[in-house]
């Protein structure tokens, strides 16, 4: 029997594409630069919030909050497509938007009913501007956060305190963790430290308000329009029942919920890529720098420009390999994904670099817009999880994993018999059961 892959777009993935590049080039694209002209985040969050709120109304946000009570992209080809769309004329409005996928995908994964209903709610109103972060980074460091021992790990505890949680601890680096107005986003989901292990809990803006401290408003050399922060947590009280699972699920729940993440840093590095190869080529297109031909006519610039192309449309099916095996609840989803982040993040770095090279000395003019893109490109290897800290780390433990087959992920190795026909043993080194679908 013959059997095909497509990777044509369909009809339906067209208008999306149409729909998406439409949104982003009317309201996307002079907002990026006004927010890239200002100096103050908080100025830069303010102008943001508009278009933020145009996004919700037009049904963005519902799309990018996991199944079932979403209304989730069909697939992660369709994430893809659109986020690309999006990140080509600004990526830090992407990434802010994406903080319910964040989030909300503990809360899928293991959340009661009545939690998944209340801490979703404010997402698929279809109207205002709502915000989730995940309390994640820590100032100190969070490469080792499930760590045990005085000093190390996650600081951020909270103890029970009657029929509250009393939460104490400082985080940084998640977009908007102090909200718009310093008083929170609509739900936080923190990474702390109870009694019986590293757990989740959801604080909602009632619990935060008044007990939140912005200790540095960050200034980021690029994505200007993520309002990162350092702030501190001060006796935020919490329902216990706001407890995601069990105590001490916390690092497993942790780990799954940042693997769309990563899938997504190939997206965005997709998007910088393009923008500057289109830049790039039209520079070799026309100028001739004191020559007697447009420059594309040298081998050398053709054969930059010729390596780039293909590392960009590489990076861009990884990316949606990634994303389709995630949505999908595929058991490669973690292994595409950490391939995605790491050689998506590193080789969008190493293009831009390239590209630059064909362009001279007035690439690194702020002025010319090539530079801006590899301004975005440095965050990429360290947001979503660091590369060396994180991200390869938990390949080499994938590596180690006994029965690991490298052929499984690509869907090339023989089925293994334990027992029942067809059924293959597959390794979870990142503790990645139950990875809520997109």
């Amino acid at each position: 029997m013959l059997m095909s892959v497509g990777f044509l777009l369909t009809p339906e993935q067209e208008q999306l594409k149409a729909t998406a590049r439409g949104f982003a080039q009317e309201q996307l694209r002079d907002l990026s630069v006004a927010i890239r002209a200002e100096s103050d985040p908080l100025t830069r969050a303010a102008l943001l919030r508009p278009v933020y709120a145009n996004a919700v109304a037009a049904g963005f946000l519902k799309s990018l909050v996991p199944v079932p009570v979403g209304e989730a992209v069909a697939s992660g080809v369709d994430a893809a497509i659109f986020l690309e769309e999006w990140a080509a004329e600004m990526p830090d409005f992407a990434i802010s938007m994406s903080g319910p996928l964040n989030a909300l995908g503990p809360v899928f994964q293991v959340g009661t009913a009545a939690q998944v209903e209340r801490f979703a709610r404010p997402f698929l109103a279809g109207s205002g501007a709502p915000l989730a972060a995940m309390a994640f980074s820590e100032p100190e460091g969070s490469a080792n956060f499930d760590a045990e021992g005085p000093g190390m790990g996650v600081r951020t505890t909270a103890v029970p305190d009657g029929g509250e949680w009393l939460i104490n601890g400082r985080k940084a680096w998640a977009p908007y963790l102090c909200g718009w107005d310093g008083d929170g986003p609509d739900i936080m989901t923190i990474v702390c430290r109870t009694p019986d292990g590293i757990s989740l809990i959801v604080a909602e803006r009632e619990h935060l308000a008044g007990k939140i401290e912005v200790e540095e408003y960050y200034d980021l050399p690029g994505l200007k329009g993520c309002l990162a922060t350092r702030i501190r947590l001060t006796d935020v009280r919490v329902p216990r029942g706001n407890l995601l699972g069990d105590q001490g699920q916390g690092v497993r729940l942790t780990r799954n919920a940042f693997l769309p993440i990563a899938a997504m840093i190939a997206v965005y590095a997709t998007a910088a890529m393009r923008q500057a190869f289109d830049i790039a080529y039209r520079f070799a297109l026309t100028e001739k720098r004191g020559g007697p031909v447009p420059i594309i006519e040298y081998q050398a610039v053709s054969d930059v420009l010729a390596n780039a192309k293909g590392k960009i449309e590489a990076v861009r099916l990884l990316g949606w390999r990634a994303l389709d095996a995630l949505t999908s609840g595929h058991p490669s989803g973690p292994e595409f994904a950490l391939h995605a982040k790491i050689f998506g993040s590193e080789t969008c770095v190493e293009v831009i670099n390239d590209l630059m090279t064909i362009i001279g000395v007035t690439a690194y003019d702020q002025n010319f817009p090539i530079v801006r893109y590899l301004m975005d490109a440095l965050s990429y290897r360290n947001i979503g999880g660091s590369n060396v800290g994180i991200r390869r780390r938990q390949l080499q433990a994938l590596f180690r994993t006994p029965g690991y087959d490298p052929l499984s992920a690509s869907g090339l190795a023989l089925p293994e018999s334990n027992g029942a026909e067809g059924s293959v043993q597959k390794p979870d080194p990142l503790g990645g059961a139950g990875i809520p679908r997109l």
